[in-house]
């Protein structure tokens, strides 16, 4: 499975989705660091790339209907730190094992995983 990691995670995301054997990129790496939102969603569209944001916006299913994507995962931590949104990685990475997000919108928050289908 390939993900991407938006610019408003910390990068070792990205580290942890790799060590855990799963393709992971950032938005950073591709050189779309300030990129609008739909160009970010076109390219992960493009490359058949899962997105993985805190930004609420991808969480609108309206503007970015989970059926025309390969998955989006919108992270929902208490506090946005570097630390809090670290520990909502771990519990993401046996829901990758056991399920594939595409054309799913799942909203990860610090007790649970929601998932919306397409």
């Amino acid at each position: 499975m390939k993900l991407k990691i938006d610019e408003n995670l910390p990068a070792e995301c990205a580290v942890l989705l790799r060590n855990a054997g799963f393709e992971a990129d950032t938005v950073v790496d591709e050189r779309l660091a300030g990129a609008d939102d739909s160009v970010i969603a076109s390219r992960c569209r493009a490359d058949d790339r899962v997105l993985v944001t805190l930004d609420l916006d991808f969480g609108n299913v309206q503007a970015y209907p989970p059926l025309q994507h390969a998955g989006i995962i919108v992270l929902r931590p208490k506090r946005q730190d570097k630390r809090t949104v670290l520990k909502l990685m771990p519990p993401i990475i046996p829901a990758l094992t056991n399920r594939t997000p595409a054309q799913e919108l799942w909203i990860v928050e610090p007790d649970r995983i929601r998932i919306r289908a397409g």
